[in-house]
């Protein structure tokens, strides 16, 4: 059977997708792949797709079972796949034919044309003569792949603990399921839009694994670009040992290394503050790659507008750079995802300890006891899988007795992970702390000038000595320039209200009061 409108085996292809994103057959990665591929014909029983990305062709054909299997479902009959490589599909006008490939008359014709002199040759499928052309490309584009790493001192290897910071590992929710989606596009090359990839927010919540897995990513599944993470701090380093060197070409050699580069990640790039060199040789470098497309990733604990504030923030020309891509928040975890990131933590130490033969952290915790857990949590991840490895011992060692894990037990352990929550806080550490974020003065946050920046902070420090600080509204009141108690009870209820109905309000909030309280 041969259907000769596109518009059905792109309709058929489209089912396929679906039933595979719906059954979850293939990871995200592979699935964001085989979005990237064209359905061009159906014909006896063959979907036939082109690609013009040959890491594509690779990934799509070793999960070609899978997906003749949700091809199957979808089309009601026994259906094969078969993927070609079109390098210029995108630029070169489509045939009038459905398929791209060429018949075997084509190929027979084709080869009488051209053979002259020689003896007949049997035409060769053309699997044969397009699987040794991509392997003769593929020799040609890992000698130059070998050639650019070794001329590039800046790629480094991966070293085990931070090949597990990969997209599959990553626990998503509400919170981070925007920063998590342009993560992967900006890793499989599906939107070169997203320059720069900019994430922020608090230390602990994830950024450094999105980073990470953008770069593991690229290295397992198209090492021709060269991807290169870096720290701020290593970062500044290296420009400084270069501009400290003897001879000025050093500086020279790492800029020319730099841009030798497809794809930077740099994170907690907040620690450029002040460091006017560094951010100098950083806006030069980020000029030259985006304008050579090339890719760019960042992440730091504040939002691009916000890295310009106070006497040591970048400039206007650096912050307009760096919001200039796609910008994105990581929020604090809900409870709803601490309990999904203490259920899948319990689950990854149980199947390591299974793997590795350690008995100590093979126990299992109620779901009552993972509950409780989830409420006692701070909001920092790393902080949550020791938690979580704490508790997997205790929880051991009470089977070990013939009992079960206890509350007081959790409890105990949640105090020793997060012992701050229990420090007195005045209200004058609370003004400090809003003063500082918002960068504002002590006169502005508790005097009556009413413009909008001033009245978030002054409401915020409102909020948080009611929360923090064991006062009275009348003595809150007096330390924002004798404020009425209605007063106090306004701002506190206009906090309330936008914690609830702008997440991106809330993390901020949360953020302020963790630099309080210690707890991240």
């Amino acid at each position: 059977m041969e259907l000769s409108l596109e518009s059905d085996a792109e309709a058929l292809w489209q089912d396929t997708l679906d039933l595979l994103a719906a059954q979850a057959k293939v990871p995200e990665s592979v699935l964001a792949m085989l979005r990237n591929c064209t359905p061009t014909s159906m014909e006896g029983g063959v979907m036939r797709l082109e690609t013009p990305m040959r890491l594509v062709l690779k990934t799509v054909s070793k999960n070609a079972a899978v997906v003749e299997e949700c091809l199957t479902q979808a089309a009601f009959e026994p259906m094969r796949l078969e993927v070609s490589f079109a390098p210029g599909a995108a630029a070169a006008p489509r045939a009038q034919s459905p398929s791209s490939s060429m018949s075997r008359e084509e190929v027979a014709a084709w080869t009488a044309e051209t053979s002259q002199v020689a003896a007949p040759v049997a035409p060769a499928p053309r699997s044969i003569v397009e699987d040794t052309w991509d392997e003769r490309r593929a020799d040609a584009r890992d000698e130059e792949l070998r050639r650019r790493r070794e001329r590039n001192p800046l790629v480094e290897d991966i070293s085990p603990a931070t090949s597990k910071l990969t997209f599959e590992r990553f626990v998503r929710g509400d919170e981070n399921d925007i920063a998590y989606q342009a993560a992967l596009q900006v890793a499989n090359g599906m939107n070169s839009t997203y320059n720069p990839l900019f994430i922020y927010g608090k230390s602990g919540l994830g950024k450094t694994h999105l980073l990470r897995a953008v770069q593991n990513y690229i290295a397992r599944n198209d090492p021709s670009r060269l991807c290169v993470y870096r720290d701020a701090s290593t970062f500044i380093t290296e420009y400084t040992e270069a501009m400290r060197h003897s001879e000025r070409s050093a500086a020279s050699v790492l800029r020319q290394n730099y841009a030798d580069i497809d794809v930077l990640i740099i994170d907690d790039i907040q620690k450029m503050a002040g460091k006017a060199g560094t951010v100098g040789f950083f806006f030069d470098t980020f000029n030259e790659l985006v304008s050579n497309g090339k890719q760019i990733v960042l992440a730091a604990d504040r939002t691009p507008a916000q890295l310009g504030m106070g006497k040591d923030g970048f400039d206007e020309r650096v912050t307009s750079r760096l919001g200039s891509g796609f910008t994105t928040p990581i929020q604090v975890p809900s409870y709803e995802l601490k309990l999904r990131l203490i259920e899948t933590f319990c689950e990854r130490m149980r199947e390591d300890a299974e793997r590795e033969n350690v008995p100590a952290l093979s126990g299992t915790i109620p779901p009552e006891a993972v509950s409780y857990m989830a409420e006692l949590a701070g909001t920092n991840i790393r902080l949550i899988e020791g938690y979580c490895q704490r508790c997997l011992f205790a929880a051991t060692s009470a089977e070990g007795r013939g009992s079960e894990i206890s509350r007081e037990e959790i409890a105990s352990l949640a105090r020793e992970c997060w012992p701050s929550t229990m420090r007195t806080v005045s209200i004058e550490d609370v003004q400090k702390a809003v003063e500082k974020y918002y960068d504002i003065d002590h006169a502005s946050l508790v005097g009556n000038k009413r413009h909008k920046g001033l009245m978030e902070a002054r409401h915020v420090a409102i909020w948080l000595s009611r929360e923090l600080c064991d006062r009275t509204l009348a003595d809150i009141g007096q330390h924002f320039g004798g404020r009425s108690h209605a007063t106090v009870m306004h701002s506190i209820s206009v906090v309330d209200e936008a914690k609830r109905d702008d997440k991106v309000f809330y993390d901020r909030l949360t953020q302020i009061r963790d630099s309080i309280t210690g707890n991240s």
